[in-house]
């Protein structure tokens, strides 16, 4: 019951993240680009370590324990599930949303000669887009934590610097239509609180079965997503900002900060 509630507690601050995003988004130019780059592909290397070394292999010990050894192959076919998931509803994403996955300041900035009207459509299709992207990511962080909520804290950091781009694409073409910094914040918070509301709405409808089948199928799940993420936004977005070997560092030192984590608070598989 404690995890539960932490569990809850820790989606909604990482849903709550986007609020601080946006506000950043008003203070944020050129000069930050390598942090941002070093940023994104940090989260990337946390969500790609952590994938390949905690979340399959839980997943592939809990289906394991459930089924016997075809509970291994059933972990690996959830786990391309989960890309191929994620794929889909990037498509959709793209083909609704004009494509808010090319978050990026410059683009934001040369819209503000654009017509207002334009770029408001923009800032509400993407938080749009970006809302239904996140209801799933908050179920994931959340049956992290319900298993482990040690391992939940560093998927929450990472996800909490991957919102931070994801603000970015909704409050700057609002901001710029509007005028009005309020709305612009007021949107994009609306949006983040979308990933608590995926924690308990999954909750609600897998609550009665939450067994070790259930979970392990999430953890392949999730493991999967989160790989995809990775390569598809955080690290195609990061290159855009600088020079690709300051992502690539990024990545590295991102999976030898997880590393050194996750062998502290003694997870082994």
């Amino acid at each position: 019951m404690n995890n539960l509630f932490l569990s809850l507690g820790l989606t909604l601050i990482v849903g709550m993240s986007m609020g601080l995003g946006s506000l950043l988004s008003f203070f944020i130019d050129d000069t930050h680009k390598r942090l941002m780059a070093l940023s994104l592909s940090f989260a990337a290397g946390i969500m790609i370590y952590v994938s390949f070394m905690e979340m399959l292999p839980e997943g592939i010990h809990l289906l394991e324990d459930y089924m016997g050894e075809r509970g291994h192959s059933i972990a690996i076919v959830w786990f391309f599930g989960g890309m191929f998931i994620t794929a889909i509803l990037e498509i959709i994403v793209h083909k609704y949303a004009g494509g808010f996955h090319d978050h990026n300041y410059n683009h934001s900035h040369e819209g503000h000669n654009n017509d207002g009207e334009h770029l408001s459509k923009l800032g509400v299709l993407s938080a749009l887009a970006i809302a239904v992207h996140n209801i799933p990511e908050g179920l994931a962080l959340f049956t992290a934590g319900l298993k482990d909520i040690t391992l939940a804290l560093p998927i929450a950091a990472a996800v909490i610097i991957h919102n931070i781009p994801l603000s970015v694409a909704i409050s700057v073409p609002l901001y710029y239509s509007t005028g009005s910094r309020k709305k612009a914040f007021l949107y994009t918070l609306l949006v983040g609180l979308c990933q608590p509301l995926g924690a308990i709405l999954g909750y609600a409808v897998l609550s009665q079965g939450f067994n070790d089948l259930i979970i392990g199928i999430l953890f392949s799940i999730v493991a999967g997503t989160m790989v995809f993420v990775a390569i598809d936004e955080l690290l195609p977005t990061s290159q855009e900002y600088e020079d690709h070997h300051l992502s690539v560092y990024g990545v590295i030192l991102g999976m030898i900060v997880m590393a050194i984590s996750l062998t502290l608070l003694g997870h082994h598989h």
